[in-house]
């Protein structure tokens, strides 16, 4: 047992997160910093905690293109608790540690390990320690940083060890402590209790200055006489070189067994001996010499005593040494228990191509792809080329690895895996998958504005051979430019293009549409684009749900939408898709807050956020924004639009911006703040966005009357009487309609909104026609008439939590002698947007398991939410959630 020298700060953290979880507040804590520094002796010191159960994993270099084996490393000892789990979450595990067929619940995975824990500290509290955790796997490392974010109500602390300077990836939001060098007070302490004889003093000074407080390096640095060259050496790599100063005196036959032993991450004895043997090597005696350097241990589990010794030794091997270590591993390794570490062990035996091991890895990379190992596939498909002896297979096989490195989130390594194969040695359809991946590539990159060009290049070269798939990747082209950025210029390049090569289809189609669209306008594109949309049996929108959702709000029709949301919620639920399942839930919060029901938006966001934190990806930010827009919270909106407009400059998201631009103008025309909503309104409609443009002209029109501009808003004015007037919904009409009276003063284009709108389910626009009607009729001096409009647009903006057009009926009221009624305060005010989901669920009866598995939450977590929720709602009882206003009620 190593004694600690300082590390006070680092000792009362982990001591407060231990004694936390023992009383049912678990909890994580990341260490940070440089190899050697401390990190591995602290976890030691967790793992003394009295009284928790210990678990640990150890991320390796050799297994961080294993789908799950850190993961599986975790959870081995407990286990036996599997069948404790519901059936969902016991298949997610089984399938992800290969137990099983099938594909997993990939986005339950980290659910399914918080309630496997959780289970497995029900008899005494559970203590997960992984080291070396920058090596993770990048399906381990999703779930475990998951298990990390929602550990909070049960008996369960988690400790990971991180290396500075490297990435910390998914655990880089944790709460953690960088581990630094230790004071010189200390390291001499250190120093001198690990010195067997006194040190000379100028000895003495020059380890301090050499180790620079690292610990690892205060022992492992060489002696007097032995000290490396004061060049700028990394101590990593010194500590290193210390390390294999020890395998100079060793026996050949203890060199090569630290070499198999290095080589096989998972320190399996049933694999070392075995494999040992098969090199004819005298396992007792060199296992003894081996065991003598203190590099490692051979115990149930063969351990080196510190990361960087498993590195120096591996290193130290020559090439050969390494291959033969690997080949035998191999031999040994299970075929059918375990065949991607085989493969694995396989590859890195290979001194050069090989199309058996080449085909294995291929097979690896389908294997793994079928668990949601996509960056395991990608590495598979990466060194299955790289085997590969046939100049053919070896351009399909990168091909297909730059793609798995796509699907990975990995465009930099992507585009690197393409620029190694030759275009002359491509025929016409590998052509094609290249540039559709390169178009793929600049669009994930943002600011690469080539994603467009490569995409109408693949097109045109599918025109003749086939056709039906041209028109699709035009399509393509244009669905993907509307979803990463400002579609204007995207749709320009793409229509021109398809306008000249498009070959022609059997039917009209979106194609078509859009065509039109952008060369005759509205009027004209109006008939065929409701043609296109509906679809007869099968609606274009259920295979192209992004596309059908814009177009529907091209159309000013609400109903549409609701529909398209209602079929991306139940596919996304019923397939386990969680893009899809996410794209439904923005789409019905963005419902939610068009429609007043904020309680829903709340509801739908806190679901989808729960979804993108089960698979470690960013919420999506759009949903918030309509909310803020029509909740009329100035200083809380203006907070999230810099929030979002920060993000969205840094990926190049244009979408992202132009929905803040209209979210702004919304808000400030709320807030009657004509000349913010002008200059917000300006640039939402300026990019020409698909939906967006369109749902701004109003605010347009709106601002620009109110700040003395006739002429912008008319012109805005005659751009939305052609959408509206295409369109013919109610909606639509009923807003182009309060527009033109602001822009005419005539009244019976106010009367004529407040009747087409009286059916609306976007509530906030009626009660913006009912506002607008009230504050006409009040400045042509009709007191009277306008009270009752100036009421409704207050009862409606009110009871929905419309707060600023509130506040503005409000006022206009007040200007009458009238004083304003005061409504009931929201339920949904008073809570998070997570509450709020919890409270609306429990409320139509749910359990807090239903709860729990909807919002990837544990149950003992939904319990402690609802303890709150009581307690801000004034009531005791589940039973009485069901009377609340926005909940059951």
């Amino acid at each position: 047992m190593r004694t600690l020298f300082g590390r006070r700060e680092e000792i009362r953290r982990i001591d407060e997160l231990t004694a936390a979880a023992r009383k049912g507040e678990g909890g994580v804590l990341v260490l940070r910093g440089e190899a050697g520094i401390g990190k591995s002796t602290l976890l030691e010191h967790a793992a003394r905690a009295p009284g928790f159960r210990v678990v640990r994993a150890c991320g390796a270099e050799f297994e961080s293109e294993l789908p799950f084996a850190a993961l599986h490393q975790l959870c081995v000892p407990v286990l036996a608790r599997l069948d404790d789990l519901p059936g969902r979450h016991r298949d997610a595990l089984r399938i992800a540690f290969g137990l099983a067929e099938g594909t997993p619940d990939l986005f339950r995975v980290g659910l399914a390990t918080l309630a496997l824990l959780a289970s497995a500290a029900e008899e005494r509290p559970l203590l997960c320690v992984v080291d070396d955790a920058h090596w993770l796997d990048a399906a381990s490392s999703k779930a475990l940083a998951f298990l990390g974010r929602r550990v909070g109500a049960e008996p369960v602390a988690v400790v990971f060890a991180v290396r500075l300077p490297a990435a910390a990836g998914e655990l880089a939001e944790l709460p953690g402590v960088t581990v630094g060098g230790l004071a010189d007070a200390d390291a001499r302490e250190l120093l001198a209790a690990q010195s067997r004889a006194p040190l000379d003093e100028q000895v003495r000074a020059r380890l301090l200055a050499e180790a620079r407080g690292n610990p690892l390096a205060l022992l492992e640095l060489p002696g007097p006489g032995g000290f490396a060259s004061p060049a700028a050496v990394p101590v990593a790599s010194r500590i290193e070189h210390g390390f294999q100063a020890r395998l100079t005196e060793l026996p050949a036959g203890a060199r090569l067994l630290l070499t198999i032993a290095s080589a096989e991450p998972t320190g399996d004895p049933g694999l070392v001996w075995p494999a040992a043997r098969l090199l004819g090597i005298d396992v007792p005696s060199a296992g003894a010499a081996a065991a003598a350097t203190g590099l490692v241990e051979f115990a149930t589990r063969v351990r080196f005593c510190h990361p960087l010794a498993r590195s120096a030794v591996y290193q130290a091997a020559g090439a050969s040494l390494r291959q033969a270590a690997h080949r035998v591993l191999a031999e040994v390794t299970d075929p059918a228990g375990d065949p991607d570490r085989r493969a694995w062990h396989r590859a890195q035996a290979c001194a050069g191509p090989d199309d058996d091991v080449a085909a294995e890895l291929e097979r690896c990379a389908s294997r793994a792809r079928s668990r949601g190992g996509v960056v395991a596939a990608a590495a598979f498909l990466e060194r299955a080329a790289a085997l590969s002896l046939d100049a053919g297979r070896r351009i399909e096989r990168t091909i297909v690895a730059a793609q798995a490195g796509l699907d990975a989130g990995a465009p930099a390594a992507a585009a690197e895996l393409l620029t190694t194969v030759d275009p002359l040695a491509l025929n016409e359809l590998q052509h094609v998958d290249v540039d559709l991946l390169r178009g793929q590539i600049a669009f994930q990159r943002h600011h690469d504005g080539d994603g467009p060009a490569y995409m109408v290049r693949a097109a045109q070269r599918l025109s003749t051979v086939d056709p039906d798939r041209s028109r699709e990747v035009y399509l393509d082209a244009i669905e993907m430019g509307l979803l990463v950025g400002r579609p204007g210029g995207v749709l320009d390049t793409v229509l021109a293009a398809a306008r000249s090569g498009a070959p022609a289809p059997r039917s009209p189609d979106v194609l078509d549409v859009l065509v039109l669209l952008a060369e005759e306008g509205h009027r004209a594109a109006a008939p065929l684009l409701r043609k296109v949309f509906d679809g007869g049996d099968t609606p274009m929108w259920t295979r192209r749900p992004a596309l059908g959702i814009m177009l529907a709000s091209e159309m000013w029709d609400p109903h549409a939408q609701a529909a398209i949301t209602e079929w991306l919620v139940k596919t996304g639920r019923e397939s386990g898709s969680p893009l899809v399942l996410r794209l439904g839930l923005a789409q019905l919060a963005s419902q939610g807050a068009l429609s007043g029901d904020f309680g829903q938006a709340m509801a739908a966001i806190a679901e989808e956020e729960a979804i993108a934190d089960a698979i470690g990806g960013p919420p999506m930010l759009y949903p918030r924004l309509h909310l803020a827009a029509m909740r009329g919270r100035r200083e809380e909106a203006e907070k999230l639009f810099e929030t979002a407009t920060a993000t969205a400059t840094a990926s190049g998201a244009g979408q992202l911006i132009a929905n803040v631009h209209w979210a702004s103008a919304v808000l400030h025309n709320g807030c009657a703040d004509y000349p913010a909503a002008l200059a917000a309104a300006r640039q939402a409609t300026a990019g020409g966005d698909l939906s967006l443009a369109g749902a701004a002209l109003p605010e347009l029109v709106e601002a620009a009357v109110r700040s003395g501009h006739p002429d912008e808003a008319a012109e805005a004015m005659d751009s939305l009487t052609e959408r509206t007037e295409a369109s013919g919904t109610a909606t639509g009409l009923g807003v182009a309609a309060y527009a033109r009276g602001l822009v005419t003063g005539v009244e019976d284009h106010y009367r004529e909104a407040v009747e087409q709108l009286r059916e609306s389910p976007l509530l906030p626009y009626r009660a913006r026609a009912h506002l607008l009607y009230g504050e006409w009729l009040r400045r042509e001096g009709r007191r009277r008439d306008c009270r009752e409009h100036l009421r409704t647009a207050h009862r409606l903006a009110s009871d929905a939590g419309l707060e600023a057009f509130a506040r503005r009926a409000a006022t206009e009221l007040r200007a009458t002698g009238e004083t304003a009624q005061a409504r009931t305060k929201s339920t949904t005010g008073e809570l998070t947007m997570q509450e709020t989901h919890i409270a609306r669920m429990v409320a139509t009866g749910a359990t807090s398991n239903e709860v729990a598995a909807q919002l990837f939450l544990s149950p003992r977590t939904v319990d402690a939410h609802l303890r709150n929720i009581f307690r801000k709602l004034g009531i005791t009882s589940r039973r009485q959630l069901r009377d609340r206003p926005g909940l059951g009620g």
